[in-house]
């Protein structure tokens, strides 16, 4: 399968989808959606898809992904309980929180999820006591400097740590079934899946030698999407991936936990300017959505949107801020753009991940509205997709 182009609408699309339903607006393919889960399943064959819902939890998405057969990554009462009522069994999902709250305990009782992650001892004893025999996966550590966020600072154990936890994790009586990893979000080279597969190697070599028989693989998320100015080879990667999986785990059951990969590429932001000014001689753009909104990306996310207008013209460098009156809500400062005016319209692609699932109503702003481009698209007779370079 040839990897497919971001989606994107055109400028005659949008102004038509703006024109009838308003900005800022949010546009998701859910083709490209699918597009994305069978690129995954055609480039790791045996890998168990674990959809990491934190990163776009809307509805329609879920909807699509169960549809394809997903399973779902959790971390809290909320989401659980959202997938339930979806009719999500609990065997398809994994509560991949290392750190769990005593609700997520009861929820994950509730729906039936019994597979889990754990990456210190005291986690442990809260596993065995509140949830006896679960199935549980040690979170390991691994060291990615390159990664775009790198969750490693926050979670894991590392390996001179995993032998005492496998162990105790068994003697408590849990169901010590394999171990977890991720290298970073955005890890544009196969070296650090690689370097942590060599870790991984280890550990079941040591645990196999203590009487713990590992059967599961989970190798996390982390696979790259397009953004400004950054190459990769992405099926090169999944390749190298897949072949190390076949040489070294080739009777183990193998999971991912993709969030940003799935969603990212499949929503466009439609956002209008609503104010222009200069300021010490540089130029202001305010915009209907920002810091609070689709761009909490820029904050939590660390990521550099790509702004489109459409519009020909010199270039300058400007400032884009959000509708609030905080003054921290300035998403970028010195981005080239060609000269705007109020009510132009602008075209956010590959906008779907950690977007307007960190959106708030701060300031009484109502969540930018998502609708689904399929659902639309026989209304617009232009060519809906296009390539983002």
């Amino acid at each position: 399968m040839k990897r497919e182009p971001v989606f994107m609408l055109g400028k005659e699309t949008m102004e038509k989808i703006a024109a009838d339903h308003g900005s800022p607006l949010l546009v998701v393919s859910l083709d490209q959606i699918e597009e994305n889960y069978k690129f995954l399943k055609e480039h790791l064959p045996r890998v168990r898809i674990y959809y990491a819902m934190k990163a776009n939890p809307y509805v329609r998405i879920l909807e699509r992904m169960i549809e394809l057969g997903s399973s779902f990554d959790v971390a809290s009462v909320g989401e659980i309980s959202l997938l339930k009522s979806l009719g999500v069994d609990g065997e398809k999902m994994v509560y991949a929180n290392p750190i769990k709250m005593p609700s997520g305990f009861r929820s994950c009782k509730e729906a039936g999820v019994f597979k889990m992650t754990f990456d210190n001892a005291s986690e442990v004893d809260k596993i065995a006591k509140e949830f006896p025999g679960a199935t549980v996966l040690l979170r390991m550590r691994i060291e990615n400097s390159t990664a775009h966020v790198d969750l490693n600072k926050k979670f894991g154990a590392s390996v001179e740590e995993a032998l005492p936890l496998l162990l105790k994790a068994k003697e408590a009586g849990l169901d010590m079934a394999g171990i977890a990893l991720h290298v970073g979000s955005q890890t544009m080279q196969a070296d650090p899946y690689l370097s942590a597969l060599d870790d991984a190697t280890q550990i079941f070599k040591i645990a196999k030698e203590n009487n713990i028989d590992l059967r599961i693989l989970d190798i996390g998320g982390g696979f790259p999407i397009p953004e400004p100015r950054v190459k990769f080879n992405l099926q090169e990667i999944l390749g190298q991936i897949n072949a190390r999986l076949d040489e070294d785990f080739p009777n183990t059951e193998i999971w991912a936990e993709p969030g940003r990969f799935i969603c990212g590429t499949a929503v466009n932001l439609i956002t209008s300017v609503i104010g222009v000014t200069t300021r010490n001689g540089e130029p202001w753009y305010f915009l209907d959505d920002g810091l609070y909104g689709t761009f909490s990306g820029v904050l939590f996310d660390q990521w550099d949107f790509k702004i489109i207008s459409f519009k020909e013209g010199e270039q300058e460098k400007a400032v884009f801020a959000g509708p609030s009156c905080d003054s921290l809500d300035v998403m970028f400062r010195g981005k080239t753009t060609v000269k705007l005016d109020v009510g132009d319209l602008l075209l956010v692609p590959s906008c779907g991940a950690y977007t307007s699932a960190s959106a708030t109503t701060f300031n009484g702003f109502e969540k930018t509205e998502m609708i689904v481009w399929e659902d639309i698209k026989a209304k617009y007779s232009e060519e809906e997709i296009s390539a983002v370079s």
